[in-house]
């Protein structure tokens, strides 16, 4: 396949999978908590899991794909996520939902890693606003698959079935990889020349980084503990799911919208920034609103608006030898934010005795990213655009 749309078509599927692996612990948060006996901050801590070994990973994730090639990693990505998925499986004991998860987050983050480089690959210096808005929507796409599917399968089959389809899933992603990738034509000799990256290109990565962090931390919190929030107002497990599921498949389109709408207005930094403001707002009404259903479908149109934005800063600044290293330290940042957000907000949330709190925690995060793109741009105001 050498149509960078049909890439992309490729890429979206396959990155979808991890989407709906990270999803599956929240998805099914109050029959784990039965099972396992575990509390809001244990589901917290685990669903948190996933990202921990993204600190570690994310750098030389980027080498790793340098040196042994993007599908070749990606592939042994996915593998990572079966086996951590089936760890998970073998076992009633928390410590292996525990190992099993971090194995499966090190799959993860490599994929996320040299996938977000693929596109970039394909898309730089073209539509690259629109297509990282499509890539990363993935996400809300893959999460609300698994809470459309998962309550269901596990009130009906147990919490071992909801796993085993997880695995089903990625397995299939790594057929799909295998047969329908490729590389873009002009990256092999990038891959060969310099890639150290000068201070205010660091610099600015690692703020990007941060703000892609700090909005996910936002995002992260609708869907991890949305259903739960709904749960305790007296909603079934699979009604509580699908409901916030709603939001999740807006997100896709309105990710989509908001990329274009950057690309078109050719201010993205402006979609970002209100996108941000707008989510933030919608997501402090919904715990303290009946209206439950007309709220989810506003955040859903609204929240993945800045998504393709945030993605598209690090291609502003990264040049095709620098990629691989960038958005490794990119990834980097965003992991350790994302290891320590939903840990936090389950630690607020049992505090306060609701899971309302942890809605705010979101809250303030979205809050802070249009004071973090202000440094970004202080950084790079002194140098061109890349191309």
């Amino acid at each position: 396949m050498s149509n960078r749309w049909g890439i992309l078509a490729v890429l979206f599927a396959v990155r979808l999978t991890m989407a709906f692996q990270f999803q599956s612990v929240a998805a099914v948060a109050p029959l784990l908590g039965t099972k396992f006996d575990a509390s809001l901050a244990d589901i917290g801590l685990l669903i948190g899991l996933y990202f921990t070994p993204g600190v570690a990973l994310s750098l030389p994730g980027g080498a790793i794909g340098k040196r042994h090639g993007d599908k070749a990693t990606v592939a042994g990505a996915l593998l990572l996520m079966l086996i951590g998925q089936l760890a998970m499986v073998a076992s009633d004991s928390w410590g292996w939902q525990i190992a099993g998860r971090l194995i499966a987050g090190g799959g993860g983050v490599l994929l996320n890693v040299l996938m977000s480089k693929m596109v970039t690959d394909w898309f730089a210096g073209k539509e690259i606003a629109t297509a990282m808005a499509i890539f990363v929507n993935s996400w809300p796409a893959g999460v609300a698959i698994s809470l459309l599917t998962l309550p269901a399968i596990g009130t009906a089959y147990g919490v071992s079935a909801v796993y085993l389809s997880v695995a089903t899933l990625v397995g299939l992603g790594i057929l799909l990889l295998v047969v329908g990738y490729r590389s873009p034509p002009d990256t092999t000799a990038a891959s060969s020349a310099a890639s150290r990256l000068d201070r205010n290109t660091l610099f600015a990565v690692i703020v990007a980084g941060l703000i892609w962090g700090v909005y996910n931390i936002g995002f992260a919190m609708i869907f991890s503990f949305g259903p739960t929030l709904l749960v305790e107002r007296g909603w079934s497990i699979t009604a509580a799911g699908s409901a916030i599921s709603i939001v999740l498949w807006l997100a896709a389109f309105g990710g989509m919208a908001g990329g274009f709408l950057a690309d078109w207005t050719k201010r993205p930094q402006s979609v970002l920034v209100v996108g941000c403001i707008m989510f933030a707002l919608l997501m402090m009404t919904l715990p303290r609103s009946p209206a439950v259903i007309p709220l989810v479908i506003a955040i859903g149109l609204i929240s993945a608006l800045p998504s393709g934005p945030i993605m598209s800063l690090p291609a502003r600044v990264l040049q095709p030898q620098t990629r691989a290293v960038g958005m490794g330290i990119f990834y980097t940042v965003y992991y350790a934010a994302m290891m320590l957000g939903p840990a936090v907000a389950g630690a607020i949330a049992k505090s306060t005795g609701s899971v309302a709190a942890a809605l705010d925690f979101g809250t303030a995060a979205l809050l802070a990213c249009p004071a973090l793109l202000w440094g970004y741009n202080r950084i790079v105001a002194p140098r061109p655009q890349a191309a």
